[in-house]
């Protein structure tokens, strides 16, 4: 049997004669002394039947355990929430999801913590439990590995390019508007989403695994590898391998969740054209890896300075599966490398540069060399203007060239279902700016997506004829002309909670602006004029959400941390 480690936290737990309480505990689950001998390694596994993202997680988390052993370590299998965005669109449901982040974290951090765990796996796939997971490591500062579940496959072709989740809210719109029939519309239900996995575009859930291969956090290739292909069930196994493998050599979370991590990490987030909500994901990370703050200065100086080099859906009919089958995230950072700090350490031990450095050639049909970019700029953009003084986030990735300066007449909703019921009753008309607010983090509360109403305009063709700017954020998925993450928030008193229906709203992206077509004396008094409204929940977490999260340009974070 192996000698205890007496470094390891779990040994200091484990002593005989002392702490043989404890071990009797793990012993009534059928622990032996061999088990604990070794080190303990937590597996913090998201699975549920709930969500299709984290569907397959348990057997991911088999070859995970399996690794660990191998690799002569003991697993350590705890659960963790997690909720599906899609099935929480559109209802009240979504002011849950963000607010899940940082319970999620702090699931982790009690249960690593209170048991004295020597390292852990994360196990996650979708939008909040990523980001989630990532922000509990970096707090924790133990050794950690991220592991994925994989994207899903495409479903059938409509509407020119291979379905998912979204084309059926798009599929909506185009049956309430009679450009499809009730018949078609049941087919795509059917067919849309085949597999588990999350969504097959590159939303927010596939944005944050890259982002998390990128941050050093996954084994190189690792965060695209398909859901239900075979080298997802390798590789989880080799990243229990490898996490027994940072416990000897005492590699921990914050020495690669630092700011060269995450300074590559948005680069390859604004290269691929990734989800706007990175820019909540980014200053909550480098809190809790207490990096110093990270601005939407800062955010907004890594976009303009990195070139665009993937496209894929929504801003390209090709889905993640056909990223990864193109050389995926390690693919793009040997593009990006000269953009980046090569010298970050990862997971596998070695540097950022040394992992990519074997990439294959990029396939041009998907990524572009950092010759010969997309754009010369990144897919993301920071806004500011009388109407966003702290900031607004938009994706000019998945924008039109010919929508990126709009001006149109200000329509105005206080909450997510009056813009969405009035969408589908028709009442938006083509040049208008729907302006819906009261949907922050503090306001919302919860910052929920606005998905639904661009799914909405597009199905009825308003897509390219419309904006929609809000103070709540978006899916990943979306496309259109949009603007979110408006700060201040309504609900605090921001200049979005004094427009008028009518008001001109110009949206600038080459010149980063968000104007209101009034003056700075009239906007001064109508907000002498405003009064806050009365909070929409006032008892359970989404109550205490409302009074501790910081605003949008702050990453919504919770603040723990006191002099």
């Amino acid at each position: 049997m192996n000698e205890p480690n007496p470094n390891l936290r779990s040994q200091r737990l484990l002593r005989r004669p002392e702490w043989s309480l404890q071990r009797g505990l793990y012993k009534a689950m059928g622990y032996s002394d061999y088990d604990l001998a070794r080190p303990l390694l937590g597996v913090a596994n998201s699975w549920n039947r709930v969500v299709p993202g984290h569907y397959n997680l348990n057997l991911v988390s088999d070859y995970v355990k399996q690794g660990v052993s191998q690799a002569g370590g003991t697993p350590v299998e705890f659960g963790v929430i997690a909720a599906c965005d899609g099935i929480a669109q559109g209802h009240v449901g979504m002011h849950y999801i963000l607010p899940m982040r940082d319970l999620i974290a702090n699931e982790i951090e009690l249960m690593v913590q209170a048991h004295q765990l020597d390292a852990v796996v994360l196990l996650c796939a979708c939008d909040k439990s990523v980001p989630g997971m990532l922000m509990a490591a970096a707090r924790l500062d133990v050794p950690a590995i991220v592991v994925v579940g994989g994207p899903m496959e495409g479903g059938c072709e409509f509407d020119g390019r291979a379905a998912d989740g979204t084309s059926l809210t798009e599929g909506l719109g185009m049956l309430k508007s009679g450009r499809i029939d009730e018949e078609t519309f049941r087919k795509l239900e059917e067919a849309a989403v085949p597999t588990c996995g999350s969504c097959s575009f590159l939303g927010t859930a596939n944005t944050m695994c890259c982002v998390a291969e990128a941050l050093g956090m996954c084994l190189p290739g690792s965060a695209t590898i398909p859901a239900t292909h075979a080298d997802r069930m390798r590789a989880a196994q080799a990243s229990g391998r490898q996490l027994v493998e940072l416990v000897n050599r005492g590699i921990t979370a914050r020495q690669i969740l630092n700011r060269k991590g995450i300074e590559n990490a948005v680069r390859l987030g604004t290269a691929i054209g990734g989800s706007t909500n990175m820019a909540l994901h980014f200053p909550a990370i480098s809190y809790e890896a207490d990096c110093g703050e990270f601005t939407m200065d800062d955010f907004e100086s890594l976009c303009r300075s990195t070139p665009h080099l993937a496209k894929m859906n929504p801003a390209a009919p090709l889905n993640v599966p056909d990223f990864h089958a193109a050389g995926g995230v390690p693919a793009v950072m040997k593009e990006l490398l000269p953009l980046l700090h090569g010298d970050a350490l990862t997971v596998t031990g070695k540097t950022m540069a040394e992992n990519v450095a074997g990439a294959p050639p990029p396939d041009p049909r998907i990524i572009r060399p950092l010759a010969d970019p997309w754009g010369t700029e990144g897919g993301l953009a920071v806004l500011r203007g009388n109407l966003a003084p702290d900031s607004a986030i938009t994706k000019p990735a998945a924008i039109k060239p010919e929508m990126h300066i709009f001006t149109g007449k200000a329509r105005c909703f206080d909450s997510e279902e009056a813009a969405n019921q009035a969408l589908l009753a028709g009442v938006v008309q083509e040049g208008e700016v729907v302006v819906i607010r009261y949907e922050g983090p503090k306001g919302g509360p919860g910052m929920r997506e606005m998905y639904m109403a661009m799914k909405l305009l597009y199905g009825r063709g308003l897509a390219l004829k419309t904006a929609v700017v809000t103070d709540g954020r978006f899916s990943g998925t979306n496309n259109g002309c949009f603007v979110g993450h408006v700060s201040p928030e309504a609900a605090e008193g921001g200049p979005l909670a004094i427009v008028q229906d009518g008001d001109t709203v110009t949206v600038d992206i080459p010149n980063r602006g968000l104007h209101l077509g009034v003056s700075d004396e009239e906007i001064r008094a109508r907000l002498s004029q405003w009064q806050r409204p009365a909070p929409k929940f006032t008892s359970g977490y989404l109550a205490l959400y409302a009074r501790l999260a910081e605003s949008a340009d702050k990453g919504a974070i919770i603040r723990h941390r006191f002099a």
